[in-house]
């Protein structure tokens, strides 16, 4: 299998969130992707299962060390990156993934490549004080303007809003209490943000085990521009910003964020870039 290793939403090489994409020439079973993805230790891995199918789009799996899921931001990012430099070369607009989740397209930005998401599901929203005790903080951290809700665009995330940044920075998952959520209420990621004059901050607190921060999150940033839609946050039904995440773990990342709320109908586009930092043969 040719494989390749990519930083994705990031501004150079060495930031952003790693990725690896496996381009496999032989059959390749579940169990035997799993172990691929558990061998690379990224928080996912992607592997390319097919040329360009009759409804244009290529079949891609993508896995955790842990689980297979139906959609993640980077993965999309990095194998569309993939797709269109290495197998298209590097002349189409646009790259359609066959994911677990649906049909995702990917196009070409001015940010790189730019994702367009399902339509957001909203879920549940959780009492503030189990999500402070979880993340190590007080309640009153979180504000009380907006929900703390269970937001999904192919994989759900609960949307915490913070009041400070110093109280995002001091954010820290109690194990026990996240997986009691778990356990008692939904699976489901944590992305707690803060709004930095218009810039928004953002950690994410992954639901696999050992509860790791993700330093680039695609489907979570997605579920946060539907919840601010949902919620009129920006105060009109199209909005575009960035989004800072990653620098409390040494990863800088940027997500670049468009969305539009017409007649119950959302548009969610997420973007960056991808470097190519590695390729090779597995064997």
């Amino acid at each position: 299998m040719k494989f390749y290793i990519l930083d994705c939403f990031a501004e150079a090489k060495y930031q952003g969130n790693p990725l690896a994409v496996l381009i496999p020439d032989r059959p390749v079973s579940d169990g035997e992707m799993l172990q691929i993805a558990k061998e690379m230790g990224f928080s996912e891995t992607a592997f390319i299962l097919s040329g360009k199918q009759d409804n244009g789009g290529y079949d891609v799996r993508i896995f955790t060390p842990d689980v297979e899921v139906p959609f993640a931001g980077h993965p999309s990012l990095g194998t569309a990156w993939i797709i269109r430099n290495e197998l298209e070369g590097g002349k189409t607009a646009r790259v359609l993934l066959n994911l677990r989740a649906g049909q995702i397209p990917v196009a070409v930005s001015a940010q790189g490549m730019t994702m367009t998401q399902n339509q957001p599901v909203f879920g549940a929203a959780l009492p503030r004080e189990m999500l402070a005790a979880i993340l190590c903080l007080e309640p009153e951290d979180i504000r009380e303007d907006y929900p703390v809700e269970i937001v999904s665009t192919g994989l759900e995330a609960v949307i915490v809003p913070l009041r400070s940044r110093d109280a995002l920075a001091r954010c820290r998952v109690d194990h026990l209490r996240f997986q009691r959520m778990i356990d008692e209420v939904r699976k489901c990621n944590i992305l707690a943000f803060f709004d930095d004059g218009g810039l928004i901050r953002a950690r994410l607190f992954m639901d696999d085990p050992g509860f790791l921060e993700d330093p680039a999150t695609g489907s979570a940033n997605g579920n946060l521009a539907g919840y601010f839609l949902c919620h009129d946050y920006f105060g009109s039904s199209e909005i575009e910003y960035q989004v800072s995440q990653g620098v409390e773990m040494g990863r800088p990342s940027t997500l670049y964020v468009r969305a539009e709320k017409h007649a119950e109908r959302y548009t969610i586009q997420v973007g960056g870039r991808a470097f190519v930092v590695a390729e090779g043969e597995w064997r």
